[in-house]
């Protein structure tokens, strides 16, 4: 699958330049807890998707979890002010904005805030902005409350995990214009 070769690609790129990031992040999840969680926010996982936190689940330790914010995750990584989400985050923040009906605004089926086939994987702490992946097509989208949200941002998971490895690529070669390394961990100007 796709999607596991480009995380994979970002994950070398990450263990080579950042490797103290790296050796932090945790290991995956299993399938009983993907299953529990479809099940809790009544929406399949899409397949990128679920091979992704089957290789990596990205939630914060318990202990480490902020239960005041909207969303917990490896602060700084993607990029600065976001952060990928972990299985119980991703929970956490699809709870916060699905809608009996599944799409928020009712009457904007076409141009909505959200819909319950979306489950979010980036977010900022604050849950109100980040990417999604659509469970109708497994295209990747964004959300910002108090607008309209974006589908189609990347055509895939994979797709969007190839743009994170071209940033960290650019930030081993020193050609990006915010990102760096310093101590073997990501850093933003």
């Amino acid at each position: 699958m796709r999607t596991v070769e480009s995380w994979s690609r970002v994950m070398s790129l990450l263990r080579e330049h950042a490797p103290a990031d790296h050796a932090e992040l945790p290991g995956p999840a299993t399938q009983e807890t993907l299953a529990a969680a479809e099940a809790r926010m009544g929406v399949p996982l899409p397949g990128g998707l679920r091979a992704w936190l089957l290789r990596n689940s990205l939630d914060l330790p318990e202990e480490d979890a902020d239960e005041d914010l909207a969303a917990c995750g490896f602060d700084g990584f993607p990029d600065e002010g976001s952060f990928f989400l972990g299985i119980r985050a991703m929970e956490k923040l699809h709870a916060n904005h699905a809608m009996p009906g599944g799409i928020n605004p009712p009457d904007q089926p076409d141009s909505p805030f959200w819909r319950n086939e979306w489950v979010p994987f980036v977010s900022d702490q604050d849950g109100w902005a980040g990417l999604f992946v659509d469970g109708r097509d497994g295209s990747v989208g964004r959300w910002c409350v108090g607008e309209i949200s974006t589908t189609g941002a990347y055509p895939s998971l994979a797709d969007y995990f190839d743009s994170v490895a071209g940033t960290l690529t650019r930030i081993a070669e020193g050609s990006h214009p915010t990102g760096s390394v310093a101590e073997g961990r990501l850093r933003w100007a």
